[in-house]
């Protein structure tokens, strides 16, 4: 049986456009840009998911495309 992956939450940006990243429980850490975000889903072994496409990510306070001032 296959394991389902952890919800990942990319929440509002912060004033200084940066933005908290969780998996589940695990705080994954903050990401300025979609191609960090990337980056912190590489380390939980998400290689292959299309960050701007998937259902996993629940992007809080706008999609991938809003990161603030």
């Amino acid at each position: 049986m296959d394991e389902q992956p952890p919800q990942v939450t990319v929440y509002p940006p912060e004033p200084g456009g940066a933005r908290r990243v969780t998996a589940g429980d695990r705080r994954l850490g903050v990401a300025h840009r979609i191609e960090d975000v990337v980056a912190l889903l590489r380390h939980v072994g998400l290689d292959e998911v299309e960050v701007e496409e998937t259902d996993l990510i629940d992007w809080q306070g706008g999609g991938p495309e809003e990161w603030g001032a």
